[in-house]
């Protein structure tokens, strides 16, 4: 089934073909996947595609698993994230974050239950790991208004049959996010809400075979976003009518283009808005010779998370000798904490081994040095030495876990900054830079 798509394959639904990653060639894909234009380039980038029957069976095991390990008689999952890992299944994933009306409970001997939104339990129907399709999940005010409680109540009645019947009975249940009517319910119910978050970010944390075959498949997606970012950066600025906002639009739609879902933040700036970071990108038309940072947080090709940063210098003329300097350090920061990633190595050691960056950085340096990344930013956190917390990360790093190298460097008081961002994939042996797309020359001083 890992075959490359090929466009000059004729769509027939009645042929019965199937894509290259396992799901029906028929034109009428009812999870969202991948694009001609995506499989295309894929193609002609020599990736394999991944199984994704054989990777959502994959991830149904894993968290299973760490719901038997865990003496849980099932995990109620919330997060529209986790409901994703669990299912592949979506539904107007931005919407439900903040309305939340869809749950998915993993029963101790592995049957899954979805509570959808009522009118679309088709969404969720391409998986046969998820046995039923329900509706009443839904507690938050503006949908159940002063009767909020009494729909939490139902819910919470179905979940104890549920765990009766597929949980051995054990009240010990797992839950990710739940919102307060909702486990007041649980409660009463007799269950004992344990920390659900835990076991699906750990869960999450360990890639398999073809969630790594999918994120090599993103990861190419959103650097074809990003050149396609970048050259029309180069071509608008001169030109002297090219806002931010501009530039950011041109990775939306390309990402879109692609097969992608959203981006989860606004983190573009240009000239002197790239100090301090994290202003979000507005209307600011980009001068000529000034830099441009951007941090991608973008949620691309089969839901996976490409977080990678660059930054360029836009214009004829040479950078200042600082920015120079500060280009080449935030390059030499990721790279020399990259090489520290291996099996074994505990957070603790990332924290406080590495680069150090120069006294003039540190007050404005990013909010952590590394963190996992899977469907989005995930656990784990490495944080810079004055941010650890004792107790907090005790843990190893192990082959199959993704990690985002950062790097931040703001001069304080200053009129730009640098931000670097590779993402790197942990092997048995070491790691494996994803991240291909070029540094700037101009700013590393080469050019």
């Amino acid at each position: 089934m890992n075959t490359h798509y090929s466009d000059r394959r004729k769509i027939d639904p009645n042929r019965g073909d199937r894509l290259g990653d396992g799901t029906p060639n028929d034109n009428n894909r009812v999870e969202i996947g991948p694009t001609q234009l995506a499989f295309r380039e894929w193609e002609a980038a020599g990736l394999t595609l991944p199984d994704l029957e054989r990777m959502r069976e994959h991830r149904w095991k894993r968290l299973t698993q760490a719901v038997v390990d865990r003496d849980w008689g099932g995990l109620l999952m919330f997060d529209p994230l986790n409901i994703r890992y669990a299912t592949d299944s979506t539904n107007m994933q931005l919407w439900n974050t903040h309305n939340p009306f869809r749950a998915l409970l993993l029963c101790a001997d592995g049957y899954m239950v979805i509570w959808d939104y009522k009118n679309s339990p088709f969404l969720s129907e391409f998986n046969p790991l998820v046995r039923e399709q329900r509706s009443g999940a839904d507690f938050f005010y503006f949908d159940r208004g002063d009767k909020a409680g009494d729909a939490a109540r139902r819910f919470a009645a179905e979940v104890k049959d549920l765990i009766a019947a597929h949980g051995g009975g054990n009240r010990r249940l797992g839950v990710d996010k739940i919102m307060l009517h909702g486990l007041r319910a649980l409660e009463s119910q007799g269950f004992e809400v344990m920390e659900g978050e835990e076991a699906t970010e750990k869960t999450r944390a360990v890639k398999g075979a073809d969630e790594i075959l999918a994120m090599r498949c993103a990861h190419h997606a959103c650097e074809s976003a990003v050149a396609e970012m970048e050259r029309a950066c180069r071509a608008g600025v001169p030109l002297g009518n090219m806002s931010e906002d501009d530039v950011w639009a041109v990775l939306h739609a390309e990402n879109i283009k692609r097969g992608g879902e959203w981006i989860e933040t606004r983190l573009l700036a240009s000239g002197p808005r790239t100090n301090p970071w994290f202003q979000e990108c507005g209307p600011r038309i980009i001068q000529p010779n000034e830099i441009v940072a951007f941090d991608t947080d973008l949620i691309g090709s089969y839901g996976i998370c490409v977080d990678i940063s660059r930054t360029w210098w836009i214009g004829d003329a040479k950078p200042t000798n600082a920015m120079i300097y500060a280009m080449r350090h935030a390059h030499e920061h990721i790279q020399t904490n990259m090489e520290m990633l291996k099996p074994g190595v505990s957070l603790k050691e990332l924290t406080f081994g590495g680069h150090k960056l120069d006294d003039q950085f540190v007050k404005q340096k990013y909010g952590c040095k590394m963190h996992g990344v899977g469907l989005c930013d995930e656990w784990p956190l490495v944080s810079y030495p004055d941010a650890w917390v004792e107790g907090a990360f005790d843990y190893v790093i192990e082959p199959g876990m993704v990690l985002c190298v950062e790097a931040l460097v703001s001069p304080q008081d200053g009129d730009f900054s640098i931000k670097l961002e590779d993402q790197v994939l942990i092997t048995e042996s070491g790691y494996e830079n994803l991240t291909t797309y070029p540094f700037d020359e101009r700013l590393m001083g080469l050019a």
